[in-house]
């Protein structure tokens, strides 16, 4: 009896009534100021970055070759089919915390709980490694510019320095990466109005130069580069072929995650029964044009060999055009996406950990509303602190890159989602309905479930490990103190 009885608690789920209710809430709710062309820039802002400029090389060298641009239509699909499924239950649920509380409407708490906690980690990692990054490159501008910041104050405590005389010091910490990260919270803790303008503005930059590199780099790209298309594969699933193709999907896929980031503003949009829809479809459809021309250009401009252990492909690349200036407006346009991929990371990751919290599954303490900027401000401070502090004192070797294969197990669910969500409330409103149940929402969990496969083992474990701690807090907290399972109870 007792194992039934805990069977039940895992599989409970939040009622979509109850879901509303604490949307709109007593007190201080979150406020509705997001229409649709910010909602499509927050998801530029957040899908144009870190694997456009770093990603599109490193697959192309190790994995597909100048077939690469066929890798980033693959993960298009996955993200477009996974994007329909978020845009109906956005619909339903006009409510922050994404693929977390479309799982608990859904699948039950213990599901819930499972991809929220993946997601919280891999927003808050992901922001602290993509500030490393952001560091590097201004570093780099500003010594073009005549401007030289001491190494200690560019590198964590962890890492050795060689100076130009040739000795070599300790980092004490990087200091950039700490003060980024700080700004960016302080904007998203001031309010949402004030952060998607000036989200908007630099989209705006960095759009512009990926069609600049894109329009000049066009004039300068050599035919041969592009033989053989697809390279044979050398033995090893993943080096090249079709099994590299399906890898380099898999790989480049963190290139699109920013539009799941979207569906967490849902709280927080005005008509969000219509503008998720907009905004999450037509953010993944900008940003695949602007992909695949990209990886087009990029792949024919070098041999796509001389790219692996590049880490800088995109600077390498635009040293074939007779424009020194291009490169120094790559460098401007690599910056800006760092800085609103980590806007929007910081601010979807806030929205998720404000749900669980109001859920108490997660202390409650997290789930205060600012009065004033309307804004889940602890959320936003706590892992201010916590992003600043492994932006600033850890290496990015460390840190690793940020991957994609918890996204993908959110997507697989969202889908699932979808097909119950039709069986269990089949008249419930809905702003969108995608076309071909239960066709589309399949063909998206085989799509992202090929994609996870073809992830490394080293992939796999750390969302094993992840998993694993998330399943301590849960067991040892957030199940004893649910507000759904309290409710049960009486």
């Amino acid at each position: 009896m007792a194992q039934e009885s805990m069977t039940e608690g895992l599989m409970r789920t939040k009622p979509i009534d109850r879901l509303r209710q604490d949307a709109e809430g007593s007190g201080h709710a979150l406020e509705r100021t997001i229409g649709p062309l910010s909602l499509i820039g927050l998801g530029i802002g957040a899908i144009i970055g870190a694997g456009l400029f770093s990603l599109t090389g490193i697959a192309a060298a190790e994995n597909a070759g100048p077939a690469v641009v066929i890798s980033f239509a693959i993960a298009a699909i996955g993200c477009a089919l996974a994007g329909m499924c978020y845009s109906e239950l956005a619909s339903m649920i006009p409510v922050s915390g994404s693929a977390y509380t479309y799982a608990y409407a859904t699948m039950g708490e213990f599901v819930a709980w499972i991809i929220g906690w993946d997601l919280v980690l891999e927003y808050a990692v992901g922001a602290a490694t993509v500030s490393v990054s952001w560091s590097k490159y201004v570093a780099t501008l500003l010594q073009d510019w005549g401007i030289t910041l001491p190494p200690r104050l560019l590198h964590s405590p962890f890492e050795t320095v060689q100076l130009a005389d040739g000795s070599s010091v300790h980092g004490l910490v990087n200091l950039p990466a700490v003060l980024i990260l700080c700004l960016i919270s302080l904007l998203l803790m001031r309010g949402v109005r004030e952060s998607t303008r000036v989200n908007s503005v630099i989209v705006v930059v960095k759009v512009a130069v990926v069609l600049a590199v894109v329009g000049v780099g066009l004039f300068y790209v050599k035919a041969q580069n592009y033989v053989p298309f697809i390279p044979e594969n050398t033995g090893t699933f993943g080096e090249y072929g079709w099994s590299g193709i399906m890898r380099a999907a898999g790989v480049v896929f963190f290139a699109y995650i920013g539009f799941d980031a979207v569906s967490t503003a849902a709280q927080e949009v005005k008509n969000p029964q219509r503008t998720m829809m907009v905004g999450i479809l037509g953010s993944l459809a900008v940003c695949t044009v602007l992909y695949i021309a990209f990886a087009a250009v990029l792949t024919g401009l070098v041999p796509y060999a001389s790219m692996k252990g590049d880490a800088a492909p995109v600077a390498t690349a635009i040293k074939q055009t007779p424009f020194p200036w291009l490169q120094t407006l790559v460098t401007l346009g690599v910056i800006a996406g760092f800085t609103t991929v980590m806007l929007v990371l910081l601010y979807g990751q806030s929205r998720v950990f404000y749900a669980m919290a109001n859920d108490r599954l997660l202390p409650k303490f997290f789930a205060a509303i600012h009065p004033t900027w309307r804004t889940p401000y602890r959320s936003n401070l706590f892992f201010m602190v916590f992003a600043a502090l492994l932006g600033g004192l850890t290496p990015i070797s460390t840190l690793g890159h940020m991957t994609s294969i918890g996204t993908l197990l959110a997507f697989i669910i969202v889908c699932a989602g979808v097909v119950i969500m039709r069986r269990t409330h089949p008249n419930e409103p809905r702003g969108y309905r995608v076309p071909l149940v239960p066709v589309v929402p399949a063909a998206g969990i085989l799509v992202c479930l090929a994609m996870m496969l073809s992830l490394d083992g080293e992939t796999w474990l750390r969302l094993v490990v992840w998993l694993a701690i998330g399943l301590a807090i849960y067991f040892g907290y957030g199940r004893r103190h649910s507000r759904v399972g309290r409710d049960a109870a009486r």
